[in-house]
């Protein structure tokens, strides 16, 4: 493969180095800006991917410079043998960092088995640490197994573990700082992420500006501007001058990163999302199992690339994307 074709940008200049594969779209938990109570249309298990099938795709993208990959779902810890497929992919040659997000209910009991299997960094949801508020955002009283589940993640070397706490207006906006102290306990990183229009239910969440909220958490907590992590995501960061303490802000709404996005997601049907807030998609699962060549692939896989939009409309159309989060993988 010549240079060329190893790297993968779009026609705004973007290099795309970062895909998100959606193992399931299934969810052991409701949340209500995610997935509506008593939703049952869920993808067919005969079309996901096998791991096989993914870890083809996968090493496509990885033949092409996506350096970064991150299990996603639905909830990832609810497929089965999970870590076999993080074995697959950790085994691709140029893959640098391979992470899972969660929202840590199966945490425990699978928390080294990832280690092991080469998983590096977490990325755990975690919008409320009031067990009442959490059964209410979530639909389940579970908030132990979460909390056990990120100190199983701890014990076990991941780091750093950040906390994604989606912020609600009138429902979660004042926990804020409680989340912060126990993050800090704990040496886990806290990023608060404002709610998007995806769904009935994403269109539903009493939306917050998360931007004016990590400003003034930063100014009382005398935190400073930081580069946290790595490549260009889209969370901007503070932390304490002794690096003790660290937060950040995702705002796909208050002040959106598109001109920066370097990522596109694999749903778990093998579908090609190119923008959360865009309905262009590629069906690669189906290309795949109508029995297509790698060539074939990788053909489809650039021009896709190069029909990505240059940005969501989630401010201008809110309506537009009628699929839920678990669809699309986070």
């Amino acid at each position: 493969m010549s240079s060329s074709q190893a790297v993968l940008a779009d026609r705004f200049g973007r290099r795309i180095d970062y895909l998100r594969v959606s193992v399931t779209d299934r969810c052991d938990l409701r949340c209500t800006y995610c997935l509506p109570k008593g939703f049952k249309g869920f993808e067919e298990p005969a079309h996901w991917l096998s791991h096989e099938e993914m870890a083809r795709l996968i090493g496509l993208f990885v033949g092409l410079g996506v350096s970064k990959v991150r299990l996603t779902g639905g909830e990832p810890l609810l497929r089965r043998n999970l870590t076999d497929l993080a074995m697959r992919i950790t085994a691709l040659p140029g893959l640098r960092d391979l992470s899972l997000s969660t929202n840590a209910t199966q945490l425990a009991r699978h928390a080294h088995a990832l280690k092991e299997a080469g998983v590096t960094r977490l990325n755990v949801s975690l919008d409320t640490l009031d067990a009442a508020r959490f059964a209410q955002i979530t639909g389940r009283d579970c908030l132990p197994q979460v909390l056990e589940g990120l100190l199983a993640a701890r014990a076990a070397g991941f780091a750093p573990v950040k906390l994604n706490a989606v912020v609600q207006a009138g429902v979660n906006e004042a926990e804020i700082e409680q989340l912060l102290v126990f993050a800090l306990k704990h040496s886990f990183v806290l990023r608060l992420i404002e709610t998007m229009p995806i769904g009935d239910t994403g269109r539903q969440a009493a939306y917050i500006d998360v931007t004016a909220l990590g400003e003034r958490i930063a100014q009382q907590y005398q935190l400073i501007p930081q580069v946290l992590g790595q490549g260009s995501g889209p969370a901007r960061y503070w932390a304490s001058a002794d690096g003790g303490m660290s937060f950040g802000v995702i705002t796909p709404m208050s002040r959106h990163f598109c001109a920066a996005c370097n990522r596109v997601r694999l749903g778990v049907d093998g579908t090609l999302y190119l923008c959360l807030g865009q309905n262009d998609s590629v069906a690669l699962g189906s290309l795949l199992r109508e029995g297509a060549s790698d060539n074939e692939l990788l053909a489809a896989i650039h021009a896709a690339i190069a029909a990505k939009p240059e940005r969501h409309h989630f401010n201008e159309a809110p309506d537009k994307i009628v699929r839920f989060m678990s669809q699309t993988g986070g």
